[in-house]
């Protein structure tokens, strides 16, 4: 059992290593040789766990992906006297991303550069994120019987200028993070607000 939480830390010192390294430096940047040296590990080490660098990348980025939604799927549950979540999840958004400034980098910084898995795989943590706020906003329509025409766009125009947004808080003074949650909390309501003024007659 020992032997197997061992495993399992080492093989998260290189992940967490691989994070911190590709917020500051973009992962198609990385070297095997700088992950471990990071992760206080030898390269033979590294091949215990991982096959090559893109494997490893794929495990960083599903625990970016996982992370995050976990902690929007909370904040979603906030909702205000509005029977709003928007305020809820934008401000858990932002704390997340703050604290995390690594891991969001790793999301915004590699969907262009990299191999074809990786970008493939960031790609599908986007769509993940689409397919639950869509599920999200097709709840929500129904209870308050006001239906929303295409609710995948809207859902994708709002993760859009999420992490728009984000990109720009993550390099803000922290006074200046309040104003920035404000504007994301107004542009999404705009988006709702424009879902429902479309809909058909």
């Amino acid at each position: 059992m020992v032997r197997i939480e061992q495993k399992l830390k080492t093989r998260q010192n290189l992940v967490d290593a691989a994070i911190k390294l590709s917020g500051e430096h973009g992962f198609s940047a990385l070297s095997l040789r700088e992950v471990t040296k990071e992760a206080g590990l030898t390269p033979a080490a590294f091949y215990r766990h991982f096959h090559d660098m893109e494997e490893l990348g794929l495990a960083m980025v599903d625990e970016v992906g996982h992370g995050l939604r976990q902690l929007l799927r909370k904040a979603r549950k906030n909702v205000d006297k509005e029977g709003s979540a928007v305020r809820g999840s934008v401000e858990s958004f932002i704390e997340y991303i703050t604290a995390n400034a690594n891991l969001f980098r790793v999301l915004q910084g590699e969907r262009q550069g990299s191999s074809g898995a990786f970008r493939k795989a960031l790609f599908a943590e986007m769509n993940r994120f689409i397919e639950e706020v869509t599920e999200d906003l097709e709840r929500g329509s129904m209870l308050l019987n006001q239906p929303l025409q295409d609710a995948d766009l809207a859902a994708e125009a709002i993760i859009a200028v999420a992490f728009t947004v984000g990109g720009e808080v993550i390099d803000l003074p922290k006074h200046r993070r309040k104003e920035l949650s404000e504007r994301l909390i107004k542009e999404i309501k705009m988006i709702l607000r424009g879902a429902k003024a479309t809909k058909k007659s």
